[in-house]
């Protein structure tokens, strides 16, 4: 009885098991948990990773007649570099314009749905994503028909003299811009949205009982308060939108080409595989430089 009285009622642990083998399988499951995931990234990200680098190392003068070999040719780097900096250049260059018309519309509109939308905040919400619904495609489609000489916004330009009489918009790079633009807004919006809705509005009104300014008060208090926001929805437009190819090919003519649009043709029309794997990994590696330098200007300076 006396042996009893010491065993803890309701425990749940078993008599049989050490306490030292139950905390070392507490200490596994967290690392079972993450075995799914870890599996699905080696299997679909990890190995066509290495295969796309062994790709790029292919011997140059193989083709899909004759196969290709593995010849470390790291030629092929520079090749491609020399042959397609244009397009490796107006990539970042479109996306830097896109994303700078991106923040200019896109801050007004989360900061005005998440603070002053009111019961209309869930409505604005869907008409954000709604485009999203339809295919990628499709949408820039519509931009196609919106941009061309008799549609009504050249119409509208022309009749204000903001355009020539023979002046137009499609196959420009002003096109590929807008395309770029608008279809990858909501990726900025939606971030932005999340952070500035958690925003403390009485933090706002402090700042007004100290006389700040509305500017002072953006620069002081919202904008620091927001940047987890900006920073992930800046990275999430950025990234897709350099390596796009869509807009370009359909709202530009060859001479907007994007580096999409060559590693495009490098796998699907030339079928030069070593120098579109190249292309791909010269691409990836720009857009790490980057992230990596942007990342840490905004994670070490005072945005102040």
């Amino acid at each position: 009885m006396s042996a009893l009285a010491h065993v803890p009622i309701g425990s749940g642990q078993s008599a049989s098991s050490p306490p030292a083998a139950r905390s070392g399988r507490y200490r596994l499951l967290p690392y079972l948990l993450l075995l799914p995931g870890a599996a699905w990234l080696v299997l679909f990200f990890a190995v066509p990773l290495v295969q796309l680098a062994a790709a790029s190392l292919y011997d140059p003068t193989g083709s899909i007649s004759t196969g290709y070999v593995l010849t470390w040719a790291f030629d092929n780097y520079p090749t491609a570099v020399r042959a397609y900096w244009p397009q490796f250049t107006r990539s970042f260059l479109y996306a830097g314009i896109a994303l700078v018309l991106a923040l200019l519309m896109g801050y007004p509109l989360a900061y005005a749905i998440a603070q002053k939308a009111g019961r209309w905040k869930n409505l604005l919400l869907v008409c954000v994503i709604a485009p999203m619904f339809t295919s990628f495609l499709v949408r820039t489609l519509a931009w196609k028909t919106i941009l061309s000489d008799n549609g009504w916004l050249v119409g509208l330009l022309r009749d204000v003299h903001l355009l020539g009489p023979d002046g137009r918009l499609l196959a420009t790079p002003i096109a590929v811009v807008l395309g770029l633009t608008y279809n990858f807004l909501p990726f900025l919006v939606l971030p932005l949205y999340a952070s500035l809705e958690r925003l403390d509005y009485r933090l706002l009104e402090a700042s007004s009982d100290l006389y700040a300014s509305p500017l002072k008060t953006f620069r002081r208090v919202t904008l620091p308060l927001s940047m987890p926001g900006l920073i992930a929805g800046t990275l999430l437009f950025f990234i897709p939108a350099t390596g796009d190819y869509i807009n370009a090919e359909l709202l530009g003519t060859p001479n907007e080409y994007m580096i999409g649009n060559v590693i495009d043709s490098a796998f699907l029309v030339r079928l030069d595989y070593p120098q579109g794997a190249a292309l791909s990994f010269l691409l990836m590696s720009a857009i790490l430089a980057v992230v990596f330098v942007y990342l840490r200007r905004a994670g070490t300076e005072d945005v102040l």
